[in-house]
């Protein structure tokens, strides 16, 4: 919109000459900052009309686009809970669908390559998972001792009757000397 709609002049009362043709009852509300007009028609008909006789015409030098706006109705000062589109998806149904089954779970998939390969390893022994190459480490398995010292299989008969070896105590690294050359 032009400049000089925003003032107080004639090119106002042009303006709003122009619309009101269409309907006496017409309100105007100007918005400088966003140099845009707000036009309130009583009639749904004389908008139409309106917008289809002045959409894209000429104005004191510049095109006026007319469009429409959504009317509000305000039926009520307190919010109103949103429409049920999507309810279904808040709780399961009470029964299943017709025709549904359910389905089996998958058979666990046990690799016995793996289970072969640690019962064959024996305390003391190391077994090489990954050879080391120029770019990456090794990966190596150390079969640690039993702890009750012999290598049977546990026996809960005689297992009250034996007291258990003692876990050696694992020491604490030592931290090293304060040097003041080593502090940055």
């Amino acid at each position: 919109m032009p400049e000089g709609l925003f003032g107080e002049g004639g090119l106002k009362a042009t303006f709003e000459a122009l619309f009101r043709s269409f309907d006496p009852e017409v309100q105007f509300q100007y918005f400088k900052s966003f140099r845009r007009v707000r036009i309130s028609f009583s009639d749904a008909l004389a908008a139409a009309e309106a917008r289809l006789r002045l959409h894209k015409t000429d104005f004191s030098g510049k095109e006026m686009r007319l469009y429409f706006a959504q009317s509000v109705h305000i039926g009520s000062p307190r919010l109103e809970p949103p429409k049920p589109d999507k309810q279904f998806l808040i709780s399961p149904p009470a029964s299943p669908p017709v025709g549904w089954s359910q389905s089996l779970d998958a058979t666990p998939v046990v690799n016995y390559d793996l289970l072969c390969a640690i019962s064959k390893l024996g305390p003391g022994d190391k077994y090489e998972l990954h050879t080391a190459t120029p770019t990456t480490p090794s990966v190596v398995i150390h079969v640690c001792d039993d702890e009750r010292g012999d290598s049977s299989a546990p026996d809960d008969s005689d297992q009250d009757d034996k007291p258990r070896p003692l876990r050696q105590k694992i020491v604490q690294t030592r931290r090293p000397d304060f040097t003041p050359e080593a502090e940055q």
